[in-house]
């Protein structure tokens, strides 16, 4: 085992031995290091035997985990171009092309883990597509203590500590798919929360709407269905159903005979005045000018 530490690169070369290749997970490299915004990279204290040029590419004979934590950058591969941000965990994969490095101005700090055998292998196919190499995995406090582990253990080269290391990579393998799996499907869950939100307002556009029971029918707080409501639509839930009721407002007064009392009336406005104020002060005209406007001969001769 070697160790390389200097103010901001710090890592350990293993040599695990044929009993530890038999456990199917060998660790070989582990550390961190910090890119400052006009760093070179990689750097001259970067891994002698992970040096490679970021123009040309590189293809490594282990599996790598490189969790970046602070800055951004970019990592290519045969696949294409991806855009590297803090928590982003790539997985490197072993005969596969690829190239990475942080943006200039920016930087960045990763910590990385490199292993092999078939435990490793067989983990890796069950739980992530072959396809995808870039994750996003957010910043996880788990994730950096267990690299911070993995150095530490590494460092001591005592006996059994390959299998302690393969743990570590379990483990982080682990937390990456449990946090991109759950992250998905809360994903998922937040844009049929909306739709469902969407449609239920558009069924009830001639009715007042409780938004309060509203967010309970779709079992989630009000608070927390405004906040995410708002990211989605751009629009509070009060402020979009109110623009649903205008748009139909629009509608009938373009094509219908009802007079403007009627309409107000069926889309549950308070009084006459209150549709009155409200169109004029959304649209710029009021319900009067905006018929005129929408009737067929309106503007000819």
């Amino acid at each position: 085992m070697d160790t390389f530490a200097c103010p901001k690169i710090r890592f350990q070369y293993l040599i695990p031995n044929s009993a530890d290749e038999k456990f199917g997970c060998t660790v070989s490299t582990v550390g961190s290091q910090i890119i400052d915004p006009d760093d070179d990279y990689p750097s001259k204290d970067h891994p002698p035997g992970y040096m490679f040029d970021p123009a040309r590419g590189r293809i490594l004979q282990e599996y790598q985990l490189l969790y970046i934590v602070r800055g951004k950058g970019v990592f290519s591969n045969d696949s294409g171009s991806y855009e590297i941000n803090k928590g982003t965990i790539i997985l490197l994969r072993p005969g596969k092309w690829h190239t990475y490095k942080p943006l200039k101005g920016a930087g960045w700090s990763e910590y990385f883990i490199g292993f092999s055998g078939e435990l490793a292998a067989r983990s890796i196919a069950m739980l992530f597509p072959e396809d995808r190499q870039v994750f996003d995995a957010g910043l996880n406090r788990e994730l950096v203590d267990l690299y911070q582990r993995a150095v530490e253990v590494a460092a001591t080269d005592r006996p059994a500590a390959q299998q302690l290391l393969c743990g570590i990579v379990m483990h982080m393998l682990g937390i990456v798919n449990f946090t991109v799996r759950n992250e998905a499907l809360s994903k998922d869950r937040l844009d049929l929360i909306i739709e469902q939100a969407k449609i239920i307002m558009q069924e009830n556009v001639l009715r007042n709407l409780d938004l309060d029971a509203l967010a309970a029918q779709l079992n989630i707080s009000y608070s927390w269905f405004r906040k995410i409501f708002r990211d989605y639509t751009g629009h509070p839930p009060a402020k979009y159903f109110m623009l649903l009721k205008l748009r139909r407002a629009q509608h009938m007064l373009a094509n219908t005979q009802e007079s403007i009392k009627e309409i107000a009336f069926a889309l549950g406005f308070k009084s006459t005045e209150h549709f009155y104020t409200t169109f004029k002060r959304v649209t710029g005209s009021t319900p009067n000018a905006y018929r005129r406007s929408s009737m067929p001969d309106a503007g000819g001769k």
